[in-house]
Parts: structure tokens; C-alpha cells; sequence
């Protein structure tokens, strides 16, 4: 089969649907190629890179799949041939009057915007590649626009603070603003309603805000995974959040989408007058309406008090280079998913929820929207009462434990430990205590561990297993001594263990470490 790389349609597009890297993935896959003349140009691919890299310059139109960017434009829908496949961001949800037009040819259509948020989807999920190029790039806007240091520093001429940043919302486009703001020295400040986020905002250097209250609310875009809507006592307070600390930012970094609906708003006029003059706000919600009152799509804004608004909604388009090859990559792993044969030919499985997900149009029937995709960011369902006396069905047979049969346990454990001691002799009492003790408070200090310092706590044990087989190897040898054989057994056999701890620790320590790595 032979596969179509089209020039996009829209008005300053920069991107492009593959480079030469990716042309040569899907060559391996079987397939041909053919380039549309130009198609890269704007991205820095020229035409003999793609020639170089086993394509060949054509009419994309007439291939059997077309990979674009962005959805394609009447003329070119109507140039395609009949049977075609087209792949693109298309925001179905958006724009119905797209999916009826396709509806009324025959043709089937496949959005990347409409990859469904599940662990095995990753690969294919182009609104979390491109939100990682638009959150690092909507950080280059801020400081072009901002005109002042980022970094604090301290010079002959006198004192200049570090940029105040606050990032609302944690998500791809989030965390890499969070990431690119820090390491140009600025203080930065996030907040998200999921609270598990706060340890990847603090890994990347930030302080993450919390919004406390008792009920968040409830997931009502639960099909997609990608985000929920927020109660109003949730969204009040986080009103008042944002009021209290928008007047000591600098700048100011809203991500909040929810797919498929207008984007909420998070920062009011009210807001923005309030802050200092010089100070820059990028909505990279501008497409969706904006998360910030007084945003205009495409364009940046001066607002009476000298606040700054960008409304850019081409910032992933701003790094053309990296955001095709990243783009290109997604449309890879489609077709990787798609060609299970790798003989070049693209087989469309409805079972698979991937694709079916992805479907819009069929063979000229519309099949938008697809049924909802039981993702992993959604609660479990909510048990049916059940009768005091009834057992719920799926509950696991073991009962949970009881407080007085905890409460039993503790006692034939001290039970047990006072039989131990009291026939101990004198000299092993004192070891005994020793070790009951450090069961306790090991029991209660390393349960307070912080999951996040595990790995740094690994190192601890390692060091701690390192005196036991110190101590165990002065114990070898005193063979002779009453009770020698037995002595030597027991630190043999704490040499053999503490060693496993010491070398598998070291182990696990490096298959983690190696995940941070490049190669």
C-alpha cells in the first residue's frame, strides 16, 4: 500500500505529518511512501532528505493512506480516491460539520486527537506530545514577552529577584512548563486538583498549592481520562486561591482543558487588573475559549494595566523540527498497531478499542462518536447496598481483621516475647530487648517513609546490611568456643542474607537509575 505525506492546508502551519526518520520506519513496516513536493520545507526537511530516506516526491492524494497534520482541506478531500484512508488531528467533538462531510464520501477517517487515554495508547497520544512542546515553548514566550531575568542574582549594580511563575494545572503541558521555568531560575508555584501530582511538581523544583477541600467533585469526562469537572465549592476556593497569589506573579501559565468542552475559566478580569504592570499570562487553553478573561486567540494582548495575554495557539508549530518528529513517532506507532503483518497493508480492527476509539468515519459512515472507554483516571463504580447480613458480590472471602483480633495478635506477640526473655540467659537478654526494639520503632520510622524516598532509603539498608556481614564475619571461626558450630551457622546464614539485600539492592538502585538515562 502506499502511504500519502500531504503540505497542510491550514494558514501557517509549520508542521508536517513525517520526517525523513519516521519515512524510513514506515518503509520498514512495507510500505511505499510518496511526498507531496515542499511538505517539509517549513519544518527544515528538505525534499532530498526525504528521497534520501527511501520516499519519493508525488501526489500524496492518490496513495491508499494519507497522513496529514491538521484535517484536510474540501480540495483536498475531494482529490483523494476512493477507499482512502485519512489520519489527522481533526477535533470531531468540535467541529461536526467536518465528520459530516466525511460521512458523505467514501472514505474512512481516523482522529489522533481522539486516542483514548489507557496505559497501551501512550505511544499514540499526539494531545501529550504536542502539550510537552507547547508547555516548554509557552515558557519562551513568557520570558520574550517579559523582558526581565527569569534568575535571581545578586551584582555590583544591586539585587534582582527571581521571577515569580504559577502554573495552573499539572498536567504534560504543566509539568514542562514547570520544568523549562525552573531551570531558568524562576520560583515557581503550581496547582492541580489531583493532589498526587504534588511530588512531580516538587521533582521538578516547584511548590505545589493545594486546594483544600473535602469533596472535589466528581469525574464527568470519565470516557476520555484526560481531565474532570470540578465542583463549585472546589472551584470557589480555588477562585480565592488564585485572587490571594496572582498579585506577587510574574507570570502566569494556564493549561486547564476538558476535551470536548468549552475550556473553564480560572482567571477573571478582576484578577488579571490586579496584577503588577510588565506582568505575562499565557493561555494555552486559547483554542478551546481560554482559561483567562480578556484572551484572544492567536494574538497577544495588552490589557489597560500592562498586563501581557498570550492567546498563541500554534506553539507546538513554534518548534516545527521537534514537534513533526514527535508527531511523526505517533503516527509510526499507528501504523505499527495497524499493520500487524508488517507487510504493508493496513488492516482497520473495530475490536481493538484503539482504533475504534480513533474511528470517525467508516467506508462513508459515520461512527463518531464511539462508545465510552473504561480508563484507568475513573473511579471504580460505586458497590450496590447490600443487607447487613449479605455478602457483596466479588468481595474477597477473607474477612478484614477485626480490632480485637488485632488487638489479640499484639497480645501473643508480647506474650510470646515475655516466654523469651524469661528463658533466656543473662547474656542474650540484653540483645533480645535490643531487637524487639528496633522491630518497633524500624516498624513505625520506615512506615512514615515517603514513597518517594525509597530509593535513597534502599541505600540506608544497603548500609545497614553492610555491618551485619561485618559483624557476622568476626563471628566465623570460634569453632571451639561452647556453642561455636551453632554461632558460626547463624553468621553464615546473616552473611548469605545480608548479602542478597546488599547486591539486590544495588541492583534494583540501578534499573531505576538507568530509566533516568540517556542512552
Amino acid at each position: 500500500m502506499l502511504i500519502g505525506i500531504v503540505s497542510e492546508a491550514r494558514r501557517g502551519e509549520t508542521r508536517v505529518a513525517a520526517t525523513p526518520a519516521t519515512v524510513v520506519q514506515l518503509v520498514k513496516l512495507g510500505y511505499e511512501v510518496v511526498v507531496e513536493p515542499g511538505a517539509g520545507a517549513l519544518s527544515s526537511f528538505p525534499d532530498e532528505a526525504y528521497t534520501g530516506a527511501g520516499a519519493r516526491l508525488g501526489d500524496p492524494l492518490a496513495a491508499d493512506v494519507v497522513l496529514g497534520v491538521n484535517a484536510l482541506s474540501t480540495e483536498q478531500l475531494d482529490g483523494l480516491k476512493p477507499g482512502a484512508t485519512v489520519v489527522g488531528v481533526m477535533s470531531p467533538a468540535f467541529d461536526p460539520a467536518l465528520v459530516e462531510d466525511l460521512a458523505r464520501r467514501p472514505i474512512t477517517a481516523l482522529a489522533m486527537d481522539a486516542v483514548p487515554r489507557i496505559s497501551r495508547a501512550q505511544s499514540l497520544d499526539v494531545l501529550s506530545s504536542m502539550a510537552n512542546i507547547a508547555g516548554y515553548r509557552a515558557v519562551v514566550e513568557a520570558a520574550h514577552a517579559f523582558g526581565r531575568f527569569f534568575t535571581g542574582q545578586v551584582t555590583a549594580a544591586g539585587k534582582v529577584p527571581p521571577a515569580k511563575v504559577l502554573v495552573c494545572g499539572a498536567g504534560v503541558a504543566g509539568l514542562a512548563a514547570i520544568g523549562a521555568a525552573g531551570s531558568l531560575g524562576a520560583v515557581v508555584y503550581a496547582t492541580d486538583p489531583r493532589p498526587e501530582v504534588a511530588d512531580q511538581v516538587r521533582s521538578l523544583g516547584g511548590e505545589y498549592l493545594s486546594v483544600e477541600v473535602e469533596d472535589a467533585g466528581e469525574v464527568e469526562v470519565s470516557a476520555t481520562g484526560y481531565a474532570k469537572e470540578m465542583s463549585q465549592d472546589y472551584n470557589a476556593r480555588a477562585a480565592q486561591l488564585y485572587t490571594d497569589r496572582i498579585t506577587e506573579m510574574d507570570i502566569v501559565i494556564t493549561t486547564a482543558l476538558i476535551p470536548g468542552r468549552p475550556a473553564p475559566t480560572l482567571i477573571t478580569a478582576e484578577m488579571v487588573a490586579s496584577m503588577r504592570s510588565g506582568s505575562v499570562i499565557v493561555d494555552l487553553a486559547a483554542a478551546n475559549g481560554g482559561n483567562v478573561e480578556g484572551t484572544v486567540r492567536d494574538r497577544a494582548v495588552v490589557t489597560d494595566n500592562g498586563v501581557t495575554i498570550i492567546g498563541y495557539t500554534d506553539l507546538p508549530g513554534r518548534l516545527p523540527a521537534q514537534a513533526s518528529q514527535l508527531y511523526g513517532t505517533n503516527l509510526v506507532n499507528l501504523m505499527k498497531l495497524m499493520t500487524p503483518a508488517k507487510d504493508g497493508r493496513l488492516v482497520l480492527d473495530f475490536d481493538d478499542v484503539v482504533q475504534r476509539s480513533m474511528t470517525v468515519v467508516r467506508d462513508g459512515e459515520s461512527t463518531w462518536p464511539p462508545p465510552p472507554v473504561q480508563v484507568s483516571a475513573a473511579p471504580a463504580a460505586a458497590p450496590a447496598s447490600v443487607s447487613p447480613g449479605a455478602k457483596p458480590a466479588g468481595s474477597p472471602s477473607a474477612p478484614p481483621v477485626s480490632t480485637r483480633r488485632r488487638f489479640a495478635a499484639v497480645g501473643v506477640g508480647a506474650i510470646t516475647l515475655f516466654l523469651l526473655a524469661a528463658l533466656s540467659p543473662p547474656a542474650l537478654l540484653g540483645h533480645l530487648t535490643v531487637f524487639a526494639l528496633a522491630i518497633v520503632i524500624g516498624y513505625y520510622v520506615i512506615g512514615q517513609v515517603h514513597h518517594a524516598l525509597h530509593t535513597p532509603l534502599m541505600s540506608v539498608t544497603n548500609a545497614i546490611s553492610g555491618i551485619i556481614v561485618v559483624g557476622a564475619l568476626m563471628q566465623i571461626g570460634h569453632g571451639e568456643a561452647p556453642n561455636g558450630r551453632a554461632v558460626t551457622a547463624l553468621a553464615t546464614l546473616a552473611i548469605l542474607l545480608a548479602s542478597v539485600n546488599i547486591f539486590g539492592g544495588f541492583a534494583v538502585t540501578r534499573r531505576m537509575l538507568s530509566m533516568f538515562s540517556r542512552s
